[in-house]
């Protein structure tokens, strides 16, 4: 099932025009290496991105926190001193927050900050640029280029690979958004968000 632009402007009336021709050309070019080409498949996968990307705007993770807002979403990493000196400073919070772990190295590489979250659903964290670099999908180098995930056709390619690689068809078969999205965000962090466009997008896709 080919998708249109017509589509996707109704599912997010946000969606960059600029981006939005560019998008609908690749998922139906791709769309069957990654499985994702049932009515019911493309209607969580597009519900998805739509709030992984804030309605399409975001293709790069916004780490620009205040302290109280350091305070609020990474507690264990700040203290309430430490929030004030790194308040507004993205490079250092993903540094601090992203280091030594998701194959990052320690805070002082800033490689948290080199493999921050992009694409539409915001790949992070060195460990899986990497995955998807070695996958055999990925177009160009981007652990040397890595805002590559951010411009056509990886924003979009890295989200399709990523779906792939966790399963989410299979539970798209079930009509699991939960368990989607558990698959996506590690947890369960924007479920309503997440379940309003899934209702747009079945309206749209499937009936």
């Amino acid at each position: 099932m080919r998708i249109t632009k017509s589509q996707l402007l109704r599912l997010c009336f946000t969606y960059p025009k600029e981006r939005v021709e560019d998008d609908v050309k690749f998922f139906n070019e791709w769309q069957g290496r990654f499985g994702i080409t049932t009515p019911l498949r493309i209607a969580h996968f597009w519900a998805q991105l739509a709030h992984e990307s804030g309605g399409f705007q975001y293709v790069e993770e916004n780490l620009n926190y205040s302290a109280d807002a350091l305070l609020r979403t990474f507690p264990k990493y700040f203290t309430s001193e430490e929030a004030k000196e790194y308040a507004n400073k993205p490079v250092k919070i993903a540094s601090r927050v992203y280091g030594n772990r998701m194959g990052n190295g320690a805070e002082e590489t800033m490689e948290g900050w080199v493999y921050r979250g992009r694409g539409y659903i915001q790949l992070t964290g060195k460990t899986t640029y990497r995955a998807y670099r070695t996958s055999g999908y990925c177009t160009g180098d981007i652990m040397t280029k890595p805002d590559l995930l951010t411009k056509a056709p990886g924003r979009l390619k890295s989200a399709m690979w990523y779906w792939f690689s966790k399963g989410c068809n299979t539970l798209a078969d079930n009509d699991d958004v939960t368990a989607i999205t558990k698959k996506i965000n590690g947890g369960t962090n924007g479920l309503s968000d997440r379940k309003y466009y899934l209702r747009k997008a079945k309206r749209i896709f499937i009936d």
